[in-house]
């Protein structure tokens, strides 16, 4: 058993030895909504990770991960974070695919995937969301028919993070015509290089455009890239969503953490600290944070159904409210700077943005974070159905 003291040594001497030279620009950058900057050298980053064994370290060791007890993985985000580790480029297929994969996926689906996922040399994008289906996953318009041996897609999905440097997606289609709701759904793997595929970048309000628009036109892929059986798609997509909500949260409450003690840092810069509404608020907000660690770690299991435990259903409801509080909180202690951005002009990983502090940035892409990864009101329809039991909403 590691000693957690010298496991934390281990990774601040690593980071340290590591996070330099052609990677030292890469320090704290590529967060929430600087998911944009510098990719490819954060792809490089990730096999950086992947030749200490730093990638994947929570998998279990015959999947290419350390195995790691929950507690000394919780030790490896806090002290990534600290040591300014870049947003990491391989987050989806790591924290949300390859424990999908484990969990539900056959052997050779395994072993063709998961290395790659560990080297930081292949990388996933999500395709859930559609025009129609955001939300409301069980509403998926998105249409796979079997064609031979392959399946042959069309459809559109929308708010696709780092779609235009994917080389795979996983996405929910539907697969048995004339089906509804969360029946006839499949799971599919999809290389996204080939024809039948277009990815279209939506610029933001920050001047960014990490998410996408991606058509499926004909695109195809082998019959044997459905993930669990054909029309159990919505069970597999639930049980993403379980490792999504679960340790990928404590890595955000640590930047979280990050960004209120820049916030703190302004605000007394600013002399707001003496202000004692300012300071109150302040104060609730790091509470918050903390609270945010201690509900993520106790709700870190996920039981044989693969469904989410009650304690995580409130998570995407708590760090969305409160990343959007600490937004306005970090526009209250720039005074009125606050009121001041300018276009940039076009740079390496930063084309043509918005120029404005993290302050700004935070601000800005916080008001997105009630609305993506499931609205705050469909959050509290699952809270009351699957957490409390309470009828459901009339339709």
């Amino acid at each position: 058993m590691l000693d957690e003291a010298n496991f934390r040594n281990e990774i601040r001497d690593w980071m340290a030895e590591h996070l330099r030279g052609g990677f030292e620009h890469l320090r704290f950058r590529g967060g929430p909504g600087d998911e944009h900057a510098f990719v490819q050298d954060r792809m490089a980053w990730e096999r950086e990770l992947a030749t200490g064994g730093w990638t994947s370290v929570g998998w279990p060791t015959e999947h290419g991960g350390r195995g790691l007890p929950l507690n000394l993985e919780v030790a490896f985000h806090e002290e990534y974070s600290r040591a300014g580790g870049p947003g990491r480029a391989g987050l989806i297929g790591e924290g949300l695919l390859g424990p999908t994969l484990i969990h539900f996926a056959n052997a050779r689906q395994q072993a063709r995937f998961l290395p790659g996922i560990v080297a930081g040399t292949e990388f996933w994008c999500q395709g859930y969301s559609e025009p129609d289906a955001g939300s409301d996953l069980a509403n998926v318009k998105t249409k796979a028919r079997l064609d031979g041996d392959e399946w042959v897609i069309d459809g559109q999905k929308v708010w696709t993070s780092l779609a235009q440097w994917s080389q795979w997606c996983f996405l929910v289609a539907r697969t048995e015509e004339g089906s509804e709701r969360h029946k006839g759904l499949s799971y599919l793997l999809v290389p996204m290089d080939q024809p039948g595929i277009e990815v279209r970048p939506i610029r933001q309000i920050t001047g960014t455009a990490e998410f996408n628009e991606v058509f499926f036109d004909g695109a195809r892929t082998s019959a044997e890239l459905v993930v669990g059986e054909p029309g159990d798609g919505w069970k597999v997509a639930m049980g993403t969503l379980a490792f999504e909500r679960g340790v990928l949260t404590l890595g955000q409450q640590m930047a979280f953490d990050r960004e209120l003690n820049h916030i703190l840092t302004q605000a007394r810069s600013e002399g707001r600290l003496g202000d004692p509404v300012f300071k109150d608020r302040a104060m609730r907000i790091l509470s918050r944070v903390r609270i945010m660690r201690w509900n993520a770690s106790r709700a870190l299991r996920v039981d044989e159904s693969k469904q989410l435990p009650r304690e995580a259903m409130i998570n995407k409801l708590y760090w969305a409210s409160l990343h959007r509080d600490m937004g306005e909180l970090a526009m209250d202690a720039l005074g009125a700077e606050s009121l001041l951005t300018r276009y940039s002009e076009a740079e390496e990983g930063d084309a043509g943005e918005l120029e404005m502090s993290p302050d700004h940035k935070l601000f800005f892409f916080s008001r997105s974070d009630t609305i993506y990864g499931g609205s705050n009101e469909i959050q509290k329809n699952v809270i009351g159905e699957r957490a409390l039991g309470l009828p459901r909403e009339p339709r």
